[in-house]
C-alpha cells in the first residue's frame, strides 16, 4: 500500500461525514432553501453549506492542495493536487424527495484521480478507491463483473434526451436496443453499480468534472475501465463511459465517428 495514499483516502473519508452530517438533516426539509442556477439546475442551501464546510476542512488540512468544487469554482490553480467536489450529485433527487444522491469527493494529481468517495447515506451506502489499494463498497471489497457481450449486458444511463440535445442520439438508441437490459438509475449510482459489478455499462451524453473524478477512480480501481465518449481516460472529458472493461471498446464503436 502507499501510505500517502492511505493519508489522503482517510481525509477523504473524513470530508464525507462531515458532509453527511450537514446533507442528511436537511433532507426533507420544509424550510430547505432552493434557488435556480443559471443553466436552470437547482441548489440548495444543503450544497453551499456542505462545500463551504469541506473547503474550510481542507484549507486547514491541506493548505497547498487546490479545489474544485462545483458550487464555488476553483482556486490553488498552481498546484499538483486538486480535490475535486461535488456537495451534492443529483440535487434534482435530493430536493424532490428521492434519497438516491450522493457527496463526491475526489483528490487528483496532475489531472489524474487518485482517492475518490462516493457517499450515498440515504442508501445506506458508501464507496472509495484509491489508487493501487482497490475499491471498496459498504467496507467490502468490490469488482466489476465478467459479461464479455453486450447481448449479455446490463446498461444503465440518464435519459435519452441528454444524446438528443447533446449528440450522440442514434448511437445511443443503436447501443439500447443491443444490450440485454437497460435502466435509468442515473448520476453517480449508475457507475457505482458498475464498479461493484451489478451494471455492466453506464453512459453519460454530458456530465461536469466533479460528477466524474470520484467515480472514475473507483471505476478503475475495481477492475474497471472509465472514459468519455471519445476514449479520452478524463473525468473532464464533458462525457462518462463506465464498464467492466471487457466491454469497453465495443461501446465505444457505437459512438465513433
Amino acid at each position: 500500500m502507499n501510505p500517502s495514499i492511505d493519508r489522503e483516502l482517510e481525509l477523504a473519508l473524513r470530508l464525507a461525514d462531515a458532509a453527511d452530517a450537514i446533507t442528511v438533516p436537511r433532507y426533507r426539509s420544509s424550510g430547505l432553501q432552493v434557488d435556480e442556477k443559471p443553466d436552470h439546475t437547482p441548489v440548495t442551501e444543503a450544497d453551499r453549506a456542505a462545500e463551504r464546510a469541506l473547503r474550510s476542512l481542507l484549507a486547514a488540512a491541506r493548505p497547498d492542495h487546490g479545489v474544485l468544487g462545483e458550487e464555488f469554482g476553483i482556486s490553488g490553480t498552481d498546484t499538483e493536487w486538486q480535490w475535486v467536489i461535488d456537495p451534492i450529485d443529483g440535487t434534482m433527487n435530493y430536493v424532490r424527495g428521492i434519497p438516491v444522491w450522493a457527496t463526491l469527493i475526489a483528490l487528483a494529481h496532475r489531472g489524474r484521480p487518485v482517492v475518490g468517495v462516493v457517499s450515498a447515506p440515504l442508501l445506506h451506502r458508501r464507496w472509495w478507491g484509491g489508487l493501487g489499494i482497490g475499491a471498496f463498497g459498504g467496507g467490502e471489497r468490490i469488482n466489476v463483473s465478467a459479461v464479455s457481450a453486450l447481448e449479455n449486458a446490463q446498461l444503465s444511463f440518464n435519459a435519452l434526451r441528454d444524446f438528443e440535445e447533446h449528440g450522440g442520439h442514434a448511437a445511443m438508441t443503436s447501443l439500447l436496443a443491443k444490450v440485454w437490459r437497460v435502466r435509468g438509475f442515473g448520476d453517480f449510482w449508475s457507475h457505482m453499480l458498475v464498479a461493484e459489478g451489478a451494471a455492466d455499462v453506464a453512459v453519460e451524453a454530458t456530465v461536469k468534472p466533479w460528477d466524474m473524478a470520484a467515480v472514475q477512480i473507483v471505476v478503475e480501481e475495481a477492475g474497471g475501465r472509465f472514459s468519455d465518449l471519445g476514449g479520452a481516460p478524463d473525468f473532464g472529458g464533458g462525457s462518462a463511459l463506465s464498464t467492466n472493461g471487457l466491454l469497453h471498446d465495443k461501446v465505444l464503436s457505437f459512438f465513433a465517428s
